[in-house]
């Protein structure tokens, strides 16, 4: 019985001690005690999605079939090197952008409706930004060329593979399905049989600059019409789709609880990676 008696006083003599070491200590520090950690989660936060990893929505159909308008998935920040947020500096990259990235960058919005109000955004910098996805076709010193859908690199043809597949749109158009071997970078492109598309006649690449194109070769506003992207201007690779649904609109489309009930998810789209197949792979696959 004494035993129990000298712990339980031993116990209020700590709590007493604490409440009263609680009510000595500086209101920077209660306060601190009580937001801090999630301060700390916040900052920790911004800075993933600064310098590592970064969620990106696919709002249009220009990188059909590859990427459905309602994909969302992260671009790896890191893989080029990221930018300082508020400066130009950039981080040492792990390697240079390479032939078949699917690539997330920055350009400019004007009012000039012949380029679909789209420049390089170093072209004009004092010009509102937003971003755009497509894939990278051309290196710095590549010769360009595109006719009727087709695509050529430094005179040299990238081979389709034809499976006689077919996609509808969301306007309703029929898009025939070819599979593009970009070097050994396979992936799926989508030709309007009654367009010939933009046409590019050996258009050499400048040098520290990129040529970017819309997989969804007859409806992509891309760098046959406005031009090309500096590495600078790169915020990374395409790596993972994380979430996808039939849902256009920004960010506060989450938020909407109609659409968790009335969109339709794309379950098997989920976690797939953003990669380049091979020429077996695809073979293999038999286009599908």
């Amino acid at each position: 019985m004494a035993t129990q008696k000298n712990s339980k006083r031993n116990s209020e003599s700590r709590k007493a001690i604490d409440d009263a070491l609680e009510q000595e200590a500086p209101f920077w520090v209660r306060l601190w005690d009580q937001v801090g950690t999630l301060i700390l989660a916040i900052v920790i936060a911004l800075a993933i999605r600064a310098f590592v990893i970064e969620p990106f929505r696919i709002p249009s159909g220009s990188m059909l079939p590859t990427l459905l308008i309602g994909d969302h998935l992260f671009v790896n920040k890191f893989l080029y090197g990221p930018r300082v947020p508020f400066t130009d500096w950039r981080l040492p990259g792990i390697r240079e952008p390479k032939r078949g990235d699917v690539v997330v960058f920055e350009v400019a919005r004007t009012p000039d409706r012949g380029r679909g109000g789209i420049v390089p955004a170093d072209k004009q910098p004092d010009r509102p930004r937003d971003d755009f996805i497509k894939r990278l076709v051309g290196l710095p010193g590549d010769r360009i060329t595109v006719r009727d859908g087709r695509l050529e690199i430094n005179g040299v043809p990238m081979e389709q593979i034809d499976f006689d597949l077919e996609h509808r749109d969301e306007l309703g158009r029929r898009l025939d399905v070819r599979t593009e071997m970009l070097e050994a970078c396979g992936h799926e492109i989508l030709d309007d049989p009654g367009l010939g598309g933009l046409q590019v006649v050996d258009y050499v690449v400048p040098e520290g600059r990129y040529f970017m194109m819309g997989d969804n070769r007859d409806y992509s506003n891309d760098s046959r019409q406005w031009g090309t992207v500096r590495l600078e201007e790169m915020k990374g690779p395409a790596f993972l789709l994380y979430w996808s649904w039939d849902v256009n609109g920004n960010a506060l489309q989450f938020f909407n609880p109609l659409n968790w009930f009335k969109a339709e998810k794309r379950w098997d789209r989920v976690f797939r990676p953003v990669r380049c197949e091979s020429k077996a792979e695809i073979e293999g696959a038999g286009g599908s």
